[in-house]
């Protein structure tokens, strides 16, 4: 008997969720249900949310003016290096992690654990003459957003703050997790089989990321105010605890490490 797995599964659906401008103090649950309910969408028992990190960062007040800051001479060197506005180098300095370089207009730090170009402080999608850093704690705001939802809709969701990266020697950007709540992030597929019988020795999914990555295919990277995707019948385990976003150690990161021996 054939066996027709898309006869017994259903197929994923993905729905852009516009909105009005988000502000600073905005309560982008109450925004996102609004929104829905405008476009005739309601919580479904096991969506994924996925909301983009520069729209949450605003409502979390993580807009900064740049004529606040002052550059420190450390900062302005840096700037004139890498030909950056020089208040903006100091916010990357205080928001990364580590600095190990960069390019002309962008900076190459490990921000919370990623690579991060400028620290993900982002100059689009912001004000003129304001950034929006990263969300102070995208995995807490991500569990957050998801008890939100559960006490106003009483539906069991998953969501994920998503932002978007370059990978090394490609370009263009695809999608990145920056948090999750309400799912297994990465799945472990070492131990399964392939095609051909052999075991499965290295191989973990990136569930969040490969979701955030077409979701970004709907919120687009401009003025698209789609800040926010709404994922049902994803391929994806839902859980009740909140799976932080596994992260390589800089020894094991094929990129990380052999790029640091060459420092």
């Amino acid at each position: 008997m054939h066996n027709d797995r898309s006869a017994c599964q259903p197929s994923l659906q993905m729905f852009g969720i516009k909105t009005p401008l988000i502000e600073p103090g905005d309560n982008i649950v109450q925004i996102m249900i609004d929104a829905m309910e405008k476009q005739g969408l309601r919580f479904r028992e096991n969506d994924v949310l996925i909301i983009a990190e520069s729209a949450l960062a605003t409502s979390e007040n993580r807009l900064v003016c740049l004529d606040d800051i002052i550059p420190g001479e450390k900062a302005r060197k840096l700037a004139e290096e890498y030909q950056l506005d020089a208040r903006e180098m100091e916010l990357i300095l205080q928001e990364c992690d580590e600095m190990f370089g960069g390019v002309p207009g962008a900076a190459l730090t490990i921000t919370k654990g990623t690579l991060a170009p400028n620290a993900g402080i982002d100059g689009s999608n912001a004000p003129e003459g304001y950034v929006v850093l990263l969300p102070k704690n995208p995995q807490e705001s991500a569990a957050r957003i998801r008890r939100e939802i559960k006490e106003q809709c009483g539906c069991k969701v998953a969501v994920i703050i998503g932002d978007s990266r370059t990978q090394p020697l490609r370009l263009g950007c695809v999608g990145i997790a920056l948090g999750s709540s309400g799912m297994v992030p990465v799945e472990d597929a070492r131990g399964t089989l392939d095609l051909f019988g052999k075991e499965m020795r290295i191989t973990r999914k990136a569930v969040a990321d490969n979701l955030v990555s077409a979701a970004q295919l709907l919120m687009g990277e401009a003025g698209e105010s789609v800040p926010a995707v709404l994922v049902r019948d994803a391929p994806v385990r839902i859980v009740d605890d909140d799976i932080e976003m596994p992260l390589f150690s800089r020894d094991e990161c094929m990129y990380y490490s052999n790029i640091s021996k060459k420092k």
